[in-house]
């Protein structure tokens, strides 16, 4: 079979040719296997040091990120511990009431926790009825209890609590940073957050709720890391570049980058980089260049950084694809152009041998 593959290589090669490719066979059936197999040039343990002084941290010497700063479109958790009215506290929809009855039915004692329903009203048992208590402080709802229970009891004491405020309801859950940069706190006003970390927030919150709230006490953290992100951009080989925005969870590298487009496309390069922004201005920008050969094939880290806020990972796309394109646009309107006169061109000889054939 080789002997054949000569006998027709020979005929559009010269001597020299035929001779060079004989070498070269001689060369891959010497070798054997491990012709295909040769050992890569040594990977560098480290690569260059970008401009700035500062190590870079990659996949095996990650670094933490600062104290997370809160900016729009963040989404803060909340938790009240301790949530106590200043008094005197006002009754109002939806608060809970804990009330004790000496003195009450036995097979209705009055001893549990009442909540304000929306008509600010009360619910004290079939036998009671309801009474209206939204609007009255906690003395006054004592006072419109037991003038109640006094129509059925005779010489009730009661005692009434706050069991659980309805601002609490206000405070927990999930709050939204808006693009002025506040949360919103319902009854209680909004707060400005945005640049602040999370112990920093927790201080401004329990502050604008100390004006209604006596020593305050929330948990904040953060439900939604949205404000901080990388983007990925992908040249198009002459049609344009795709880019890709991706939230930083602190652990990401370039790997992890190009996994999330689920690798490289047909037209892109294996010339990869990391475009870093400078922070608080004491820094410059770095580039940062990629080895993805090292990264797939040779399994190091040198090159395989980890991404921060902010970072841009740019992939150039394949020279020959671009070329490919770029002769497509120059030539493709020529082309249409030639293909609209030859259409045109033999339609008129179509009609003119048409009516020669009729006449």
């Amino acid at each position: 079979m080789i002997g054949d593959l000569f006998t027709v290589a020979c005929r559009p090669l010269g001597h020299a040719r035929l001779l060079t490719l004989l070498c070269g066979v001689v060369a891959v059936t010497s070798s054997g296997c491990t012709a295909f197999m040769a050992p890569r040039e040594p990977i560098p343990a480290s690569p260059p040091r970008p401009s700035s002084n500062s190590p870079v941290p990659r996949e095996l010497e990650m670094m933490s990120l600062p104290p997370y700063t809160i900016e729009p479109p963040d989404i803060l958790l909340l938790n009240a511990i301790k949530v106590v009215p200043k008094p005197p506290y006002i009754v109002e929809p939806f608060d809970g009431l804990l009330i004790r009855a000496a003195g009450a039915l036995p097979d209705q004692p009055i001893a549990d926790a009442f909540f304000v329903d929306p008509e600010g009203m009360i619910d004290l048992g079939p036998s009671y009825g309801k009474v209206k208590v939204v609007g009255l402080t906690i003395d006054g709802a004592k006072d419109a209890i037991r003038k109640q229970l006094s129509t059925i009891l005779e010489e009730p004491e009661v005692s009434v609590s706050l069991a659980v405020s309805s601002g609490a309801q206000q405070i927990v859950g999930e709050h939204l940073v808006g693009p002025d940069g506040r949360v919103n706190l319902g009854n209680y006003g909004s707060v400005y957050v945005t640049g602040l970390t999370i112990e920093e927030a927790k201080e401004a919150i329990e502050q604008q709720l100390s004006l209604k709230l006596e020593d305050p006490q929330v948990i904040v953290d953060i439900f939604s890391y949205n404000s901080k992100k990388y983007y990925i951009i992908t040249q198009g080989g002459g049609f344009g570049d795709n880019v890709v925005q991706l939230p930083i969870t602190g652990n990401e590298t370039v790997l992890d980058a190009i996994a999330a487009l689920g690798g490289l496309s047909q037209v892109s390069s294996t010339k990869i980089w990391i475009a870093r922004p400078a922070r608080n201005g004491a820094e410059c920008e770095q580039i940062l260049n990629v080895n993805w050969e090292d990264i797939t094939r040779g399994a190091s880290t040198a090159t395989n950084y980890q991404i921060l806020p902010g970072d841009r990972v740019f992939i150039a796309d394949d020279p020959l694809v671009k070329f490919d394109a770029v002769i497509s646009k120059i030539t493709r309107p020529f082309e249409r152009l030639f293909g609209f006169t030859s259409l045109g061109a033999s339609s008129i000889d179509r009609v003119v041998n048409f009516s020669q054939v009729t006449n």
